[in-house]
């Protein structure tokens, strides 16, 4: 049998932690009377720094249940850490990680391990339907990964953090040393063998969103930026057509004033380029900054996360 260990990052979750606790362990003493899975499975919560009751609960928790586990961080490193956190310190055969909110349908965990009897390494959790979410969070979602693929990165569409992973690919997740992390994409280029296992996405149960548009577009940003350096290419390809324009536009402005009568004294001829350019250089000069500054946090070497205690 599998021991299974279900890791759950949490920031700020008082309201719900509860009853995510009291779901997570009946799903897992259901598992472990079928035989699916050893009684030493656990669960294992990631406290990311809250500020709230959360480790707390989780204390209160695993007094409760020795199956509850918990790692609290020792300050707020953002869901990605306290997700790798979990993932490279618990133990167990599998891992199973999900989000504290109970949107991720956790009945889907069962046929991840039948998946992963049948052979594959790594399974991944991919919503079939988003109907709770706002038309706004499911058309930028679902061209984000457009985006995403077009730029060459190998990314699940519809998969987010709900996934299954075996011992043999956590062993390989530890070779990536990366500070900027985008699991998204570092999982698929594990290799392994994968499947995909489809679920509805529920409303969150309690509480509000740790992802709020700020949040959101700065992911998405890294996402594109830890993974493609086609914005790179683009600012060359662009720079250059604008500056064959530019050198098209003073061409004909030098036969207008020479030889016709279509030269207009005035400003606009002048400004609107000037700014057009400006703006071009500045956005530009920002996506190459983006890229520097990964460089330099890459090359400090600092850690990813600093652990506090553990249960």
């Amino acid at each position: 049998m599998t021991m299974l260990n279900i890791i759950v990052p949490c920031y700020n979750e008082e309201e719900v932690l509860t009853e995510t606790s009291t779901r997570l362990l009946a799903l897992l003493n259901r598992l472990i009377g079928e035989g699916v899975v050893t009684d030493e499975s656990r669960i294992t919560f990631v406290d990311d720094g809250s500020r709230d009751r959360t480790w707390s609960i989780i204390e209160s928790l695993h007094l409760a249940n020795a199956r509850c586990r918990g790692i609290k961080l020792s300050r707020n490193r953002g869901h990605q850490n306290a997700l790798l956190a979990g993932l490279l310190l618990a133990q167990g055969d599998v891992l199973v990680s999900l989000d504290a909110d109970l949107q991720d349908d956790i009945e889907a965990i069962p046929r991840m391990l039948a998946e992963h009897r049948n052979g594959a390494e790594i399974v991944f959790g991919v919503r079939h339907k988003r109907a709770c979410d706002t038309f706004f969070k499911r058309f930028t979602a679902q061209n984000y990964y457009k985006v995403l693929k077009g730029l060459g990165v190998d990314v699940l569409p519809g998969h987010a953090d709900f996934r299954l992973m075996s011992r043999k690919t956590l062993e390989a997740l530890k070779e990536f040393q990366e500070v900027n992390l985008f699991l998204r994409g570092i999982i698929p280029l594990l290799g392994f063998r994968t499947a995909v296992v489809e679920y509805e996405r529920a409303a969150r149960f309690a509480g509000v969103s740790k992802y709020p548009l700020g949040k959101m577009l700065a992911f998405a940003f890294d996402g594109i930026t830890s993974f493609s350096a086609v914005p790179l290419q683009w600012s060359t390809r662009i720079g250059a057509l604008l500056a064959a324009g530019s050198l098209c536009f003073g061409a004909w402005a030098v036969y207008a004033r020479l030889f016709t009568d279509l030269a207009v004294p005035g400003w606009a001829s002048t400004v609107v380029p000037m700014y057009f350019l400006g703006g071009i250089q500045l956005l530009f000069l920002g996506v190459i900054g983006g890229y520097i500054a990964k460089t330099y946090a890459e090359t400090k070497r600092r850690p990813r996360f600093i652990i506090e205690r553990t249960l």
